[in-house]
């Protein structure tokens, strides 16, 4: 692996990353946007048409996009129970391990894997991480609220609270329409009036997300870093994708779909992380840091990982 292309690489993929996230950072601090209104037309607008469109549009197997999604929660699982050894290690109370785990496990792979992953390796890629996006999305409101909340095992009412919590989700109807109408053959996509809005709204989807996102690091109020927090950091940044490489490897996946595998199991933890440590009484401090300084740091180990990536591929 040649060294040399880390600044070309880093100006081809992460930089334009970070000019849009830029814009939605400055235009937060000249006119303080509102995020929860941006968060809203990302949740229930902008993703759910990206995911249901990149579906139909992707030739990837039934089985194939089960095997993406079982190797994406796979990933996340491993990543918690390396997070909750480490806490033993770091005699992390109750609210700094909920806290730790979130930040280990969940990934921002919306706003940031799906920009990365498109600008990386192409758009017939980013209908791999549509399903990596659907397992995170799907395991945020289950294992990471179970996880979250210090009763999730004690009563069948959280279990509620978790179910609902999940089947709110547009992501998952999206995913849902997206298989009816391909395995129907439905021709959604000969219905100009519905398809045309849906494609629009898909294809618009990567700026608004990193605006979005740089709204985010406008209005968070980062923790000092600490032990606790580094160790974070790297479990979400650096053994991530060292855990998807040992699994891709073990599912025998092409190198094409494994690389976007391995690139997005080391994206930043993703803000839905210190909403559930705010709700269920978690390290809000913590959490709120963790997605802060895993953002940015990731510009530097994404470079590092797309440029080993690259050199693997061939």
């Amino acid at each position: 692996m040649s060294f040399a292309l880390l600044p070309s690489i880093f100006l081809q993929v992460c930089m334009p990353l970070v000019v849009v996230v830029g814009v939605g950072f400055f235009m937060d601090r000249r006119f303080k946007l509102s995020l929860e209104s941006l968060v809203k037309l990302n949740l229930y607008v902008m993703v759910p048409a990206f995911i249901f469109a990149r579906l139909l549009d992707t030739p990837m197997a039934g089985h194939e996009a089960g095997r993406v999604m079982a190797t994406a929660f796979a990933t996340l699982m491993l990543c918690g129970v390396v997070s909750f050894c480490v806490g033993r290690v770091l005699h992390l109370n109750g609210a700094a391990q909920k806290a730790h785990s979130l930040a280990s496990m969940l990934g921002n792979c919306g706003n940031f894997g799906l920009p990365l992953v498109t600008l990386a390796f192409g758009k017939e890629a980013a209908a791999v991480q549509v399903y990596v996006l659907v397992t995170m999305n799907v395991s945020t409101f289950t294992v990471g609220l179970f996880l979250a909340n210090a009763d999730a095992f004690g009563g069948w009412r959280s279990h509620v609270k978790a179910l609902s919590a999940t089947l709110r989700q547009p992501a998952i109807y999206a995913v849902t329409a997206a298989l009816i109408c391909k395995n129907f053959d439905i021709p959604v996509q000969s219905v100009t009036f519905l398809w045309e809005p849906i494609k629009m709204l898909a294809d618009a989807l990567i700026g608004f997300a990193l605006v979005t996102l740089g709204v985010q690091l406008s209005q968070t109020k980062p923790a000092p870093l600490r032990a606790p927090l580094i160790s974070a950091l790297a479990i979400r940044l650096l053994i991530g994708p060292v855990i998807a490489y040992g699994l891709t490897e073990l599912m025998h996946f092409p190198k094409a779909v494994a690389a976007v595998i391995i690139l997005t199991a080391g994206s930043p933890t993703a803000v839905n992380s210190a909403l559930l440590a705010h709700e269920f009484g978690g390290d809000r401090s913590f959490a709120t840091a963790s997605v802060y300084y895993s953002t940015l740091l990731s510009m530097l180990t994404v470079t590092l990982n797309l440029a080993v990536l690259r050199w693997w591929m061939g």
